[in-house]
């Protein structure tokens, strides 16, 4: 499966056998997304969540 990065619009491959809540990264700028849902073959992607370290705020 290929999908598009939206940060860049570079092409994101997206292995056959991924599974919804993995994480996949586009090679050409590093942006992390999630897959969030696979419907008839193609992988729905959204943005990872990071976490930031908490500061004892």
């Amino acid at each position: 499966m290929d999908t598009k990065c939206a940060e860049c619009d570079a092409q994101i491959s997206i292995p056959d056998d991924a599974i919804v809540g993995e994480i996949v990264s586009c090679k050409d700028c590093g942006v992390e997304y999630e897959v969030a849902e696979i419907k008839n073959g193609t992988a729905m992607l959204k943005p990872a969540e990071t976490i930031e370290e908490d500061w004892g705020e």
